[in-house]
């Protein structure tokens, strides 16, 4: 009971820190999320950009990102953008502890005020005692979701083909939740170091040594608070929108039939609504560093240790530009009502229609085949891919030790079939005797490598497209010529694409056939991947599909295809990005989200919720 009563108490005290200066705090994180949306992280791609430039690259591949990271250029100008990124995330973090510190003192601060002492804080980023501060905003505290750093690096999250392997490895899977549990022993051990930096003013690397002192034997402690202050933050904001949503709910029932009273209300109900939820997702980092700010005065107060408050600049009223800030926010809140009214006015009335039908161009491969449900790259995952109502379908090709052509994504059989032998040590004759599907389920057995051409006849035979990746082992003999003439003798020529992760295999098969349509499959695409000429598409791992991406390659005429893309989330989120076509082992899950894409969109969604 007595550390229940500490814990509620400690919540209160979070609460209190949070209230006493919310409106400057919460005007001054609108401000930094809508700088970093609008100005900052555009701006530190377009430094990247310049970086790019100034070594001599137009555009990021695999195939030549070792090259670009290994030019004496690069690395310097990656850390001062580092340096760059870190100075802005700072600025969030001195802002948000100083406010608090203010609100621990029971002094109000203005936005001004807190605007002055984080720019100032966050500088000194820049002194050379300071620079393992980089390290843990790049690396850190991206998973705290702060300002910048996380925004700046959401393009590098993993690849979701990479986490499926992970979860399917369990050493890998295991090697990962030690790295995850390393991770956030380290983030608790520097919890404070924020403090002792902003606060007192000491460099990084001695806030560092003093957070680890200051929370030595109370770490675990420590991290259920801060989960209990995360929680109990979750639940009054669940409950809040489980009320204002009942609320609206109700009053639309309660005036459904006056059309004045209904347009006039409901308006305002979904205005103060939206002003709450901003006003919440701006408390989203304060209410995380309330938590840690209690703790760190918590654990001063228990050893004794003095706690040195934040001084804040001066400020002298004056009395024309406060007039003039209160009159250009008066100005802000009468457009900002004038329009809702008319938004509401033209919602109420059914003039503004939202829900509109039309068909998405992006189509549906099946990754080897419908992989999910029959053993990979077999005629038994072809077969099915086309009774799940797939558009296309991707397979793997190599070549036997006799120059035929076989469907099979390993260089060596052991994963699929249980032989340890590579693709260029057997003849087809040889190959056709593996089991190719008893790996998957016992009812597959016998099941077998098909070879390239009867794929092909399979598809003319069904209408169906293929997606032909060549994955040459440097034994093949006239291998790009070969896949070329077996397309072009079964007249598919206008349903296959070849592809291939080599670009000098996409040159080859436009050196022998031009009018062959080739994409480019890349784990990595960054900057005018246009001039890469020997393609006239480009497939990129999910994470690299970025709107910008997209819309370069749109603009080129070219189209885009996105791998490996296996979760509702992912999937509606590249159907929205307009990708041309999704690669997925999942072909139901991404048919439904296509049809419910055709005939919703997310404004429409909420708007039938309220």
């Amino acid at each position: 009971m007595e550390d229940g009563a500490i814990e509620m108490n400690k919540i209160r005290e979070v609460r209190n820190l949070l209230l006493y200066n919310w409106k400057p705090l919460v005007g001054f994180e609108i401000a930094y999320k809508f700088m970093s949306s609008l100005v900052m992280i555009p701006l530190m791609w377009g430094m990247f950009d310049l970086i790019m430039k100034t070594v001599g690259y137009a555009y990021l591949t695999l195939e030549n990102i070792f090259s670009f990271l290994t030019n004496p250029l690069t690395l310097p100008l990656l850390f001062v953008l580092f340096l760059s990124a870190a100075n802005y995330a700072m600025i969030d973090i001195s802002a948000v502890v100083f406010t608090l510190d203010q609100s621990k003192q029971k002094k109000s601060v203005c936005f001004r005020q807190i605007l002055r002492f984080s720019l100032k804080n966050s500088i000194r980023v820049w002194n050379p005692r300071n620079l393992m501060l980089v390290v843990v905003i790049l690396v850190l505290l991206p998973f705290l979701n702060i300002g910048i750093a996380s925004g700046f690096l959401t393009v590098l999250s993993m690849p979701e083909f990479i986490s499926d392997y992970i979860q399917n490895n369990q050493i890998l899977s295991t090697l990962l939740l030690v790295v995850t549990l390393f991770l956030t022993t380290w983030m608790i051990k520097w919890l404070y170091a924020f403090h002792y930096y902003t606060l007192e003013g000491c460099s990084f690397r001695e806030a560092a040594r003093r957070s680890g002192r200051l929370g030595r034997k109370k770490r675990l402690r420590d991290f259920g608070t801060l989960l209990l202050v995360q929680f109990v933050s979750a639940l009054v904001y669940v409950l809040f929108m489980f009320l204002a949503l009942t609320l609206a709910v109700i009053v639309g029932q309660v005036f459904a039939n006056v059309f004045v009273l209904r347009w006039i209300t409901s308006t305002f109900l979904w205005m103060a609504l939206l002003y709450s939820i901003a006003v919440i997702a701006a408390l989203a980092v304060p209410i995380s560093y309330a938590g840690v700010s209690v703790l760190y005065y918590g654990h001063k107060r228990e050893l004794g240790e003095a706690v040195v408050h934040s001084v804040a600049p001066e400020y002298s009223v004056n009395r024309r530009w406060e007039r003039l800030v209160h009159r250009c926010g008066m100005a802000f809140w009468a457009v900002v009502v004038a329009g809702s009214l008319a938004a509401g006015y033209l919602l109420c009335s059914g003039k503004l229609e939202f829900e509109t039908e039309y068909i998405r161009k992006t189509e549906i491969t099946a990754h080897r085949g419908a992989s999910a449900c029959y053993p990979e790259n077999t005629m038994s995952a072809f077969e099915g891919a086309k009774e799940l109502g797939a558009h296309w379908i991707e397979l793997d090709v190599q070549q036997s030790r006799d120059g035929q052509i076989i469907v099979i994504h390993d260089t060596n059989f052991q994963r699929t079939t249980g032989v340890n032998a590579n693709t260029w040590d057997l003849t087809y004759e040889e190959i056709a005797g593996l089991d190719a599907g008893s790996h998957f389920h016992p009812a597959f057995a016998g099941e077998k490598i098909p070879l390239l051409r009867e794929v092909v006849a399979f598809a003319k035979e069904n209408d169906m497209k293929l997606n032909i990746e060549l994955k040459p082992t440097g034994h093949e003999r006239d291998f790009e010529k070969m896949v070329v003439d077996i397309i072009c003798q079964a007249g598919m020529k206008d349903s296959c694409v070849i592809t291939s992760q080599i670009y000098e295999v996409l040159e080859c098969v436009k050196a022998y056939d031009a009018s062959i349509t080739t994409v480019y499959v890349m784990s990595l695409a960054y900057g005018d991947v246009n001039q890469l000429t020997a393609a006239d598409h480009f497939s990129v791992e999910a994470t690299s599909a970025t709107q910008s991406l997209i819309s370069s390659v749109h603009c080129a005429g070219k189209e885009i295809y996105v791998w490996t893309v296996n979760t509702k989330e992912n999937i509606m989120k590249m159907i929205e990005m307009n990708v041309d076509n999704i690669i997925t082992d999942n072909i139901i899950l991404a048919r439904q989200c296509l049809n419910e894409s055709r005939y919703s969109n997310l404004l429409a969604e909420y708007l039938k919720l309220f």
